[in-house]
């Protein structure tokens, strides 16, 4: 019986908001491993990203615009850290460095990934943080951060790592807007046959993956 508010408040939703309800596509990307809901076919742009640790990698954003809201999937590839590392180190020491000013730091780079990338959302001057959470997509663990920015919009942010690939979703939304739930909480991850991925236990990039669900 309590269930009929619920449903009912989530009908009405998609009566008052159409633009929300209609034109949602299930958009899957076998390149970057990744499925997500986006309101349209998503453009795609080509970047570079610089770590924490000084290696410059690539990436890709995905992005749509939809009615004054913008939703984004940015997806930097990190496979390639390793060797990037090695040629740091290498130029270090060809520099007549040595010790610790030569360390190799792969390991800190990839598992300070998600905090780095959620620390680029949180030093914004522009933007009041009301929301930060450990969450998990697919039972991939990663950060959620909500904010209120200056120009009246609300920012929900998704922070994702599977399999050396970052992962960061940003929806944009006006402050009488429906929240971007419908993106957010769509990520999914592909494996290299295009099969959907959800593992049974907590997936942390960089430790032996759980058991898939069946």
């Amino acid at each position: 019986m309590r269930l009929i508010p619920v449903i009912a408040v989530v009908l009405s939703l998609f009566v008052q908001c159409p633009s929300f309800a209609q034109g949602w596509i299930n958009y899957s990307n076998q390149e970057d491993f990744f499925t997500v809901n986006f309101p349209g076919e998503p453009e795609v742009a080509d970047i570079t990203y610089d770590t924490e640790y000084f290696i410059t990698l690539p990436g890709r954003v995905y992005s749509h615009e939809d009615s004054g809201s913008r939703y984004s999937v940015t997806v930097i590839d990190y496979t390639d850290a390793a060797q990037r590392h090695t040629e740091l180190v290498d130029s270090c020491r060809a520099r007549g460095g040595d010790g610790d000013s030569c360390a190799n730091r792969l390991a800190t780079d990839l598992q300070g990934a998600i905090i780095y990338a959620s620390w680029d959302f949180l030093k914004r001057d522009d933007a009041d943080l009301t929301h930060f959470v450990y969450t998990q997509a697919d039972r991939v663990a990663g950060h959620a951060l909500q904010f209120d920015n200056a120009d009246g919009t609300r920012t929900y942010v998704a922070i994702h790592m599977h399999e050396d690939r970052l992962y960061i979703l940003d929806g944009t939304v006006s402050v009488n807007s429906v929240p971007p739930s419908l993106f957010q909480q769509s990520m999914g991850f592909l494996d290299a046959e295009g099969n959907s991925i959800r593992y049974d236990s907590a997936y942390t990039n960089g430790y032996p993956p759980p058991r898939r669900a069946r």
